[in-house]
């Protein structure tokens, strides 16, 4: 049964001891009486989409929060009839094996002869029936607690008092046009967390960003105040194993600090701020240039000092366009670093690159890879090499010559254009970039942002 998780791993602090169960209980019942729930109407919380964070999301909550049952209730949405295939139902099968506290839960719940069954290919698995059983497709190797999914979109969200947007950028939209059907006769608008890292670009009437937060605003008339954006430097399944790890909520003060408060935990440290939009931007940013990050790291045999001149380079065209996008992006420089660092570490997004350099992935197998998801690096390469390329928001050339579109100044990000979107070029181009004679110093890029009026706020579709 759903609720019924492993007592251990669910009470268990980091440092092993228990934790409190009238602290988690007293900060359940301050959301519950902000959200205005009353005695026997359970808060509704509902994770949209089943990627590996959304699914971690879902499964930390399950873990904290589940016992009460009768205060709150946690459930997770994926598409039904996904097909798990071969290779996959074996690795899971020996990840099952090879952990004893899984086996015997799975035993326990009748659950396991479908794993032998699907390893000796008798059967086939869907990915809806083994997140059931704490399995996600994208992250097999980290089993999840027992989660209760729902297939029916409807079902799932009607009546829900928190929605957790787990999705991609590039079906949020889709989706949450579709959901918005469902709210019509909604008396109170809900609250939603999106945890998308990703853009689009809009030209007219004039150029600007659209970010998953703002998707979801004109797809269901939610109101902005209660749409809420949580990102961070971490791995989802390292979050989930325990590694200490923080994020930030950023959204109206309203519900990100009670949120805040709420989510925190102490391996999972969770600090609010004002600034939505932008730090939703920053998370697209970061995966732009960590595909850049993996194809060099390939290329060049994880030379230490290849990645780090290429380092140097993506942090300055960073650099030079957070200027574009903040009024003060001195502030966004040590969580953008940070998330930065982490993703080429171990992000989907430089694993991609690595993949495409070494030639064991093509562009012609698409954005969404098995066992990944969906790498959301590609549609924002896309997104901000549209924006920046627009003559409206021209900059003066560092020689003083003419005004040139920003992208001009940005080589990295016009070579993965090429590589990534229109495919004129190989992936050997992005070290043909980096060892370009004429590149400038780095450094002239960020001080050409320092010493200009670069902030453009229209943008971020401020006036």
């Amino acid at each position: 049964m759903v609720g019924t998780t492993e007592p251990l791993h669910r009470s268990l602090c980091s440092n092993g001891s228990l934790y409190n169960c009238n602290v988690l209980e007293e900060k359940l019942d301050e959301l519950r009486c902000l959200v205005g729930k009353t005695d026997g109407d359970p808060l509704r919380i509902v994770s949209v989409g089943a990627g590996a964070w959304g699914s971690v999301f879902a499964a930390l909550l399950q873990d904290t929060y589940g016992q009460f049952r009768e205060k709150v209730q946690i459930r997770i949405w994926r598409r039904p009839g996904k097909a798990v295939d071969r290779a996959t139902a074996e690795n899971l099968f020996e990840v099952i094996n090879s952990r004893e506290d899984v086996l015997r839960r799975l035993i326990r719940r009748c659950a396991y002869l479908k794993y032998v069954e699907a390893r000796l290919g008798d059967r086939t698995l869907l990915a809806d029936e083994i997140l059931k059983d704490g399995f996600c497709l994208n992250m097999i190797d980290t089993p999840l607690c027992p989660l209760k999914v729902v297939t029916n979109l409807q079902e799932a969200v009607w009546d829900a008092d928190i929605v957790v947007n787990g999705l991609p950028s590039t079906e949020t939209r889709e989706v949450f046009e579709e959901i918005c059907n469902y709210w019509k006769e909604r008396i109170t608008m809900p609250i939603i967390i999106s945890l998308s890292k990703g853009i689009e670009a809009a030209l007219h009437p004039v150029p600007h960003i659209i970010t998953p937060t703002q998707m979801i605003n004109r797809a269901t008339g939610v109101p902005i105040e209660n749409i809420l954006y949580l990102g961070g430097p971490n791995i989802a399944s390292e979050i989930y194993n325990k590694e200490y790890a923080n994020a930030r909520i950023c959204g109206a003060e309203k519900w990100r600090k009670a949120l805040a408060k709420f989510l925190r935990q102490p391996h999972f440290i969770v600090w609010d701020n004002s600034d939505l939009v932008t730090h939703e931007v920053m998370g697209g940013l970061k995966n732009v240039y960590a595909i850049g990050a993996g194809m060099v790291a390939a290329l060049t045999n994880e030379s230490a000092t290849s990645k780090s001149v290429y380092f140097a380079h993506c942090t300055s065209e960073m650099i030079f366009i957070t200027h574009l996008l903040a009024e003060e992006p001195e502030k966004l420089a040590g969580p953008l670093l940070a998330d930065t660092y982490v993703t080429l570490l171990k992000g989907r997004n430089a694993w991609y690159g690595q993949m495409l350099a070494k030639g064991e992935l093509s562009r012609d197998m698409g954005d969404s890879i098995t066992g990944k998801g969906m790498i959301q690096g590609v549609s924002a390469v896309g997104a901000f090499y549209e924006l920046l390329s627009q003559s409206s928001l021209s900059v003066l050339h560092p020689d003083g010559s003419k005004p040139v579109a920003p992208v001009e100044l940005c080589p990295l990000l016009n070579t993965l254009y090429k590589i990534l979107i229109t495919r004129e070029k190989s992936t050997q181009a992005i070290l043909q970039a980096l060892r370009d004679e004429t590149l400038n110093d780095p450094r002239d890029r960020i001080e050409i942002a320092q010493s200009h009026a670069f902030y453009r706020p229209s943008l971020l579709g401020k006036p």
